[in-house]
């Protein structure tokens, strides 16, 4: 396999087109990369090729100024198939030094074909990428144009691969850039006498705010005056392009030495932004009513989602259960692909997706799509992929998220879960839901998220003394607070390479104590009444075990040897401030250990093929 979730710049028609390449890839940087490259082509005739290993940094050094030109194209590569290296890193070249190309994605039978067409072929890198190449150079040899060359070998490409291609012919007079996708994203940026092409808008509003989408299938030509779009029959396709609001400047650190803390930082931001989306003046929710009636005439509710997604919806299972009353299942994406349970009479599903390009949950709903059965993504990408192939769609409303480990896109999902539980509650006339004063509610939130970050020093302490030289960890929880358990454990052993777990503490003595031993770091996160004397009895279990202890309590359930206290909030949302206490434990954990909090090793922004 080749690229998980690397990153695709491209632009013909501007003579800055290597400025706008290298700033590209460094706005995608967030997404993951051991390699990167870029193709430039000149009015003069003149082509260059420059690749490095490393950061974006070290391509910009190998960069000189006599790179330039009007048309490019480049890429962020994380390796896969092929170790990290120049040969293998994007662009791609054909042996007859013609055809440039990148491609996120993975091509199945690219084996095959390198068999059956290209036993001759001398190859430079060990990637499936450079056999997409040399087989369009080996048809255009044949006597095709580079437009037709693409087609046949997409054409053989089978059906379990997925990609998103972007060639030049650096023969070509035109500047045309060529480009098709599959299951991978990438869009068009839609300029004045000039076109881009990027796997991710924030790459090119520099230059940009309109862009349009590319559906699985298509062929585009792409030119400085034209962007010319045909179906998989060769049918002209014409589109309006989308406007994207987001400032440029959202996604700067200012200030901040990482993405990860600004964006926890944001959180509380977040919370009111969602009461003003999604609530007017007078305190009704701003869901459109068909969307409530199609989720409301559903028997289950079936939420897909895949991490960090899938950890928001086991806590909306129980906003959903509680507040709305109907049964709802959580199930991991990879597995529900391939395995799809008995399903109930009358299914809804509910895919929770930060970027909205996931590709195990969009293979799921390619399924649910096949069987007829009504879908809502809550993303926090307008126009993406789940985003525009969901029967209805929620956003998040939270801004760029950069870090790898994601953290407003966490609590925003289970807001925007609870709006939405809320609504259905009242539409069901059920008491619980028209008793729960969710803008208040959340305006508690965003003033207990507020507090929590503002006292940032206190878990910074906490972490140095607890999990500074630990190799592994424990999260432990009842109910909720295991939802939280589940995912502050995920933060933790993303950023920080801390090997921790998360369970329900009465599990503990059912085989996990035995891990237990002198020093271990176990956090216990306490806030439901019903539970807690529980929880701190398990507590008490692995502290006369040697364990070393952090206590994460509400405020009502708090005792003077708990060392974070949470502010009240209602006991549904809870864990949109626990879980903060959990993220800023990886944060300066990760920090303390000196590594790269954005770019954990070997993990991607957004796992883009199954």
């Amino acid at each position: 396999m080749d690229n998980i979730m690397c990153g695709i710049v491209g632009v013909t028609g501007r003579q800055d087109a290597t400025e706008i390449l290298l700033h590209g890839l460094e706005k995608l940087e967030y997404r993951g990369y051991d390699s990167a490259g870029i193709f430039v082509s000149a009015e003069d005739g003149q082509n260059y090729l420059v690749k490095e290993k490393g950061r974006i940094a070290d391509l910009r050094q190998e960069v000189g100024d006599d790179v330039h030109g009007s048309t490019g194209i480049g890429h962020t590569r994380w390796a896969t198939h092929g170790v990290p290296s120049r040969d293998n890193a994007h662009p791609h070249v054909s042996e007859d030094g013609r055809f440039y190309l990148v491609h996120n994605g993975v091509i199945g039978n690219f084996a095959q074909l390198k068999a059956e067409y290209l036993a001759d072929v001398n190859f430079k890198s060990e990637t499936d990428t450079e056999v997409i190449v040399q087989l369009i150079a080996h048809f255009a040899k044949e006597g095709m144009d580079a437009k037709a060359a693409f087609k046949k070998v997409l054409s053989l490409v089978d059906t379990s691969s997925s990609y998103a291609f972007l060639l030049m012919d650096s023969q070509a007079k035109d500047h045309t850039l060529y480009v098709a996708k599959r299951k991978s994203p990438l869009l068009i940026g839609v300029g004045k006498d000039f076109n881009v092409v990027c796997s991710d808008a924030m790459a090119m509003l520099n230059v940009t705010h309109d862009f349009l989408e590319i559906a699985d299938g298509e062929v585009v030509t792409i030119t400085p005056a034209s962007v010319d779009i045909e179906d998989a029959e060769g049918n002209k396709v014409e589109r309006a392009p989308f406007h994207v609001d987001t400032d440029a400047s959202a996604a700067e650190k200012g200030a901040y030495e990482f993405y990860m803390l600004k964006e926890i930082d944001e959180q509380p931001a977040v919370m009111r932004t969602l009461e003003q989306k999604y609530f007017d003046e007078a305190g009704n929710i701003l869901i459109d009513q068909d969307l409530r009636d199609a989720i409301n005439a559903a028997d289950r509710l079936y939420i897909v989602a895949a991490g960090t997604s899938y950890h928001a919806g086991l806590v909306g299972k129980e906003l959903f259960e509680k507040i709305a009353g109907v049964p709802t299942e959580v199930h991991v994406a990879s597995e529900f692909a391939y395995n799809m349970p008995l399903l109930s009479a009358k299914p809804f599903f509910i895919f929770l997706t930060q970027s909205g390009e996931t590709a195990d949950s969009r293979e799921v709903l390619v399924n649910v799509n096949k069987l007829g059965y009504p879908s809502l993504t809550i993303t926090n990408v307008p126009n993406s992929t789940l985003s525009r192939e969901a029967s209805y769609t929620l956003l998040l409303h939270a801004g760029p998220e950069i870090a790898v480990a994601s953290t407003k896109a966490y609590t925003g999902q289970i807001a925007v879960e609870a709006i939405l539980a809320k609504a259905m509650g009242q539409d069901k006339d059920l008491e619980v839901a028209k008793n729960f004063d969710l803008t208040g509610e959340l305006t508690k939130v965003a003033n207990g998220m507020q507090a929590l970050v503002d006292e940032k020093g206190q878990v910074e302490k906490l972490a140095a003394d607890v999990l500074g030289t630990t190799r592994n960890a424990f999260y432990i929880g009842r109910g909720i607070d295991y939802d939280v358990a589940l995912e502050a454990a995920l933060k933790l052993k993303e950023v920080s390479y801390v090997q921790t777990e998360g369970f329900a503490s009465g599990e503990l003595k059912h085989g996990t104590i035995a891990l237990i031993e002198k020093g271990t770091p176990v956090i216990a996160i306490i806030t439901d009444p019903k539970t807690a004397a529980h929880t701190r009895s398990n507590v008490q279990e692995v502290v006369a075990r040697g364990a070393n202890v952090i206590s994460i309590a509400a405020e009502g359930l708090a005792t003077d040897k708990d060392q974070i206290v949470l502010p009240e909030v209602h006991p549904l949302l809870t864990p949109l401030v626990s879980v903060v206490s959990g993220q800023l434990l990886a944060y300066y954990t990760s920090k303390q250990r000196g590594y790269d909090v954005d770019k954990p090793r070997n993990l991607a922004k957004s796992v883009t093929v199954e």
